[in-house]
């Protein structure tokens, strides 16, 4: 229920037109906003036989990439694995539009490996418009939202202008659940230099009319600031002087099934200088980042070109990775070079790159400040707790990139469609998935800064590897009947065939060997292949299933631990902390986590293991001496 601030009055007032309901204009479920998490969160509840109505600014810019044309990377590209495994839609997209694929982080373990792939952004938001426009019970609509409704202090619908013959109409469209992915779009406003003026998007309008109605509705909202470089036309760059990254093959994409390699295109790897950092200091008093004109908290891990050379002065140049932003190959994105500064300031100083003498530019960089509503105020189904039915993903949450706005958006998709048939949310925790980890996070934790994801934020990373998504996820997915059925059966077969070579090898006696080959982080199937035939193992197992396998071996020792931290934090996880116990005085811990207790004060053993930094050996101390407490012992 909306709390009792909510008067009939003021409900009335939010209404912009009288409600007359039309059988048409009714949905089990309406998402507002068609980027990576509109597109996740209507694909899901669709599938789940909702009715569902998908709103948008423009239905040719359904799934658009503003910014980086990637998609994955270490810790993302695990989110994007998981999706997956829901059998959402972003790795389908992938799979039919990369450019190029990457595995970072070979030369480390298994779990903090990430796939990355160069998308061809044309082909993936062309694609995705595609499939939404045949999927079975969803509705594809242009127009502005411009206000909630509210019956009998619940959500109703939503009020959406739109132009027909140069005259603004105003429908409105019911349901009980409505979804918002309003990316950066409430309150945006764009920056270059001294000049600012209202979007979303570059020639992209900002929505204000819902911003301001999501004000009234006494929810908390901050600002938040993000940006995007010049793009370069390809012909005017000399990429013989560039570092060449050249293509991989890759054994597997983000879908389960196996992906046959294609044709890609290369990326390169340039490098700004002292010349590149006088010039944009030189101009310093030009960047609204420099003036204190913008006053939304910028990303911490992706910052722009001026916050780089002004933060780390000594560093006499940074990594540019210049990258194809579709087919044709016409025009490169700098990635690295996020910027504001006017765009006579950002030719001079990209002018001044080896490579890029004669670079033009083909669309200048810009930031964008937009609001978000902050997320301590969901539940762990993405839904606002002071208004149920209201559920929320993406951008407007805090987060920042394509793939934690789709791991949102599938979550939120499930749970209004789940809501809609009055069944009981789906959720996922931090011990069993990367989404899980976020959504803990952000409504745990709440945000002061984009949100981002990394491996290091997920305790248990050792278990939430890449490899085995679909071993940890696909059976809820299947649960609520999201995923497909043949789908399912493949990877249950799978999953069986790795359970048994694994007891094969557990049983297996030349344990030289066996060291030897899971001791080499350059993993190689074809010799653990080879071991499986001598051990009379005969059945075809994917690269991934194979890397499944050697991970599940080398850290077997690991995941056994784990387990036993998983199940102990389970246990106590509602154990209260004494809160006359002195941190200080808890030998083991270090003075920084000690610091950090003393400035949180966690009220249970929950609360604390979100703390950054906190160690499964440190909650153990805080169990054993507040248990002992508790015991007078």
């Amino acid at each position: 229920m909306v709390k009792n601030r909510w008067s009939n009055k003021k409900i009335k007032n939010l209404m912009s037109s009288k409600l007359n309901k039309n059988l048409n204009n009714n949905f089990d479920v309406i998402v507002v906003g068609a980027g990576h998490a509109g597109v996740e969160a209507a694909h899901a509840a669709a599938k789940l036989g909702s009715k569902t109505l998908l709103v948008t600014l423009d239905l040719n810019k359904i799934s658009l990439m503003p910014c980086n044309p990637s998609i994955g990377g270490v810790g993302k590209g695990h989110i994007v694995f998981e999706i997956s495994a829901l059998d959402g839609l972003m790795p389908k997209l992938c799979s039919e539009s990369y450019l190029q694929a990457r595995m970072l982080n070979t030369k480390k373990g298994p779990a903090v490996r990430g796939l990355r792939l160069q998308i061809d952004k044309h082909k993936y938001s062309k694609l995705s418009k595609n499939k939404l426009e045949k999927l079975e019970n969803l509705t594809l609509l242009a127009g502005k939202v411009d206000n909630i409704l509210f019956k009998n202090n619940k959500i109703s619908g939503i009020s959406v202008s739109s132009i027909s013959n140069n005259k603004n109409i105003i429908n409105n469209y019911f349901s009980n659940n409505i979804i918002l992915t309003t990316g950066t779009f409430l309150n945006g406003l764009i920056h270059t230099g001294h000049k600012n003026f209202p979007g979303g998007r570059i020639n992209e309008s900002a929505v204000k009319t819902l911003a301001e109605h999501l004000k009234s509705l006494d929810l908390k909202i901050g600002r938040l600031k993000t940006g995007t470089p010049p793009r370069i036309l390809r012909a005017s760059v000399d990429l013989n002087k560039l570092e060449k990254q050249d293509e991989q093959e890759p054994n597997y994409l983000y879908e389960f099934k196996e992906i046959k390699s294609k044709q890609t295109l290369p990326c390169y790897i340039a490098y700004t200088n002292q010349n590149t950092h006088k010039t944009i200091l030189d101009h310093a008093e030009e960047s609204p980042i420099y003036s204190g004109t913008i006053s939304g908290k910028p990303p911490r891990y992706c910052p722009s070109i001026e916050d780089k050379i002004t933060r780390f002065p000594d560093k006499t140049g940074h990594h540019v990775f210049i990258e194809p932003e579709d087919g044709t190959h016409e025009e490169l994105y700098p990635s690295g070079l996020s910027t504001a500064m006017p765009e006579h300031v950002q030719e001079k100083f990209m002018q001044s790159m080896n490579g890029f003498e004669k670079a033009i530019i083909t669309k200048p960089g810009y930031a964008v400040e937009y609001d978000y509503i902050c997320p301590s105020q969901l539940s762990h189904s993405l839904e606002l707790k002071a208004i149920p039915g209201l559920f929320l993903a993406g951008q407007i949450n805090g987060t920042t990139g394509y793939e934690e706005a789709a791991g949102q958006g599938i979550i939120a998709g499930i749970n209004a469609s789940l809501k809609s048939k009055n069944l009981k949310p789906f959720t996922l925790s931090r011990e069993e998935s990367y989404i899980g980890v976020m959504i803990d996070d952000l409504v745990t934790l709440g945000i002061d800064e984009p949100y981002r994801m990394f491996t290091s934020r997920a305790e248990r990373r050792i278990v939430l590897r890449q490899d085995n998504s679909f071993i940890r996820l696909s059976h809820k997915a299947n649960s609520i009947g999201l995923i497909d059925k043949d789908l399912y059966k493949l990877i249950y077969l799978e999953n069986s065939l790795i359970k048994l070579a694994l007891e094969k090898l557990r049983n297996y006696k030349k344990d030289s060997l066996l060291l030897k080959l899971i001791g080499e982080f350059e993993f190689d199937n074809k010799k653990l292949l080879n071991l499986l035939e001598e051990l009379g193992f005969k059945e075809n197992l994917s690269s991934r299933a194979l890397e499944n396998i050697y991970a599940e071996i080398k850290y077997s020792e690991y995941i056994k631990r784990e387990q036993k931290e998983i199940e102990k934090f389970q246990k106590f996880r509602n154990l209260d902390i004494p809160k006359d116990l002195s941190f200080n005085s808890i030998s083991g811990l270090s003075k920084e986590l000690q610091e950090k207790l003393n400035k949180y004060k966690p009220k249970n053993i929950a609360e604390a293991a979100l703390i950054r930094g906190m160690t499964p050996a440190a909650i153990s101390l805080l169990i054993f001496r507040s248990r002992n407490k508790y015991l007078n012992i």
